[in-house]
């Protein structure tokens, strides 16, 4: 009977300490968390509206505005000219560049002109008896003669029948004959048509020169054309004589070129219209890669921006009594790296880096102010 009595007993207070455990744990109130407002520290800047200039980067190689490649209409081997024609080597315009052997060539044309002089003599006493008022020309010509000079024009004649008559003797024939020769033999001699500089010679002295080889290529050189291509939705607002900087590929050098040509057709692959700009300077060189920034439009009333600051395309961030809020704006133009922006007040603050998670009604204070309250802050020593 006492065993059972203290097994009653013992469940009674194993039953109790759990009833007691369980109503201490549903009536246990968890402390509210202390929810810390962080205020984000940010850089802003303030907006002032002037005129942007939309500047339309392109780039593109130079090239020499006047270029001459060299080709043989002749055979013959190459002679030298006492000036190598190797690359790099200038030129004077009309100075001799090349010259192809013409021994051969230039016998047959003075056996032509011989002909020619021939024929003039024999119709000379006919001249005199029946044409005397012509005599005296065609005698001046024969006494002015000279073998190793090109032909001269051939007298007029004063009336038809001494035409016909010329004609009649094949004089006009034999000089025009004679006249192909000569225009052949001259291009035995190529000269420079302008002071330049040979970019590539694909011949040198003894060799063989054939007809239709090309012999090299030939440059002006301080004058050159910049080829870029152009969105073809700036078309209407290029223009011919604007002036346009450009900028060498390291960026350390800057020149002031034009725009002399606009291709009046756009590639409907790319939509892109050609632009072709001018430039003259002495560090220039014939293929050298060039950066330029042509000024297609300016806008009034507007602010250039990174376009890492814009939002949902049309938005951004102002600062209006320490809170972010976000306000509208127009963009009008897209860079790579930047967007033009109107719809903004003079005095406005925005924020000029984009701050990581940022919302509309967020907490946060400019590095000035955070600079400020930190000062104002009692120190760990006041406070002991």
């Amino acid at each position: 009977m006492r065993k059972i009595i203290i097994a009653i007993l013992a469940l009674l207070i194993i039953g109790g300490a759990l009833f007691g455990a369980k109503t201490l744990i549903d009536n246990k109130k968890a402390p509210k968390p202390r929810v810390k407002k962080e205020v984000k520290i940010i850089t802003t800047d303030t907006i002032v509206n002037t005129t942007v200039a939309i500047v339309i980067p392109a780039n593109g190689n130079l090239q020499a505005k006047r270029r001459v490649e060299l080709f043989s209409e002749v055979t013959g081997v190459f002679k030298p000219t006492g000036t190598l024609f190797k690359t790099g080597q200038e030129y004077k315009a009309g100075q001799t560049m090349i010259i192809i052997e013409n021994t051969e060539f230039y016998a047959q044309v003075q056996s032509a002109r011989s002909n020619l002089n021939n024929q003039i003599t024999a119709i000379m006493p006919d001249l005199r008896l029946d044409y005397p008022e012509s005599f005296k020309q065609w005698q001046s010509y024969l006494d002015n003669w000279d073998m190793n000079s090109s032909v001269p024009a051939l007298p007029e004649a004063q009336n038809d029948k001494e035409k016909y008559f010329i004609t009649g003797r094949n004089i006009y024939t034999t000089y025009y004959n004679i006249k192909n020769l000569e225009s052949r033999l001259g291009k035995y001699r190529i000269r420079a048509p302008f002071t330049g500089v040979l970019t590539e010679a694909l011949v040198t002295e003894g060799t063989l020169v054939r007809n239709g080889q090309q012999l090299g290529e030939f440059i002006q050189s301080g004058t050159y054309e910049l080829e870029v291509a152009i969105s073809g939705e700036f078309a209407d607002l290029l223009k011919v004589g604007k002036q346009v900087a450009l900028q060498n590929i390291t960026g350390t050098k800057t020149y002031t070129g034009k725009v002399t040509r606009i291709n009046g057709k756009i590639d409907q692959a790319s939509q892109t219209i050609t632009t072709v700009i001018e430039v003259s300077h002495p560090d220039l060189k014939d293929g050298m890669y060039l950066t330029a920034n042509l000024e297609a439009q300016k806008i009034e009333n507007a602010i250039e921006l990174d376009r890492s600051l814009l939002q949902n395309g049309n938005q951004l961030f102002t600062v209006t009594d320490g809170l972010l809020k976000l306000v509208d704006v127009q963009p009008v133009h897209f860079s790579d790296k930047t967007v033009v922006v109107k719809g903004l007040e003079n005095g406005t603050v925005i924020i000029s880096k984009m701050v990581p998670g940022a919302y509309e009604g967020m907490i946060v204070k400019t590095e000035a102010q955070a600079s400020a309250d930190k000062k104002k802050e009692p120190s760990t020593s006041d406070s002991n």
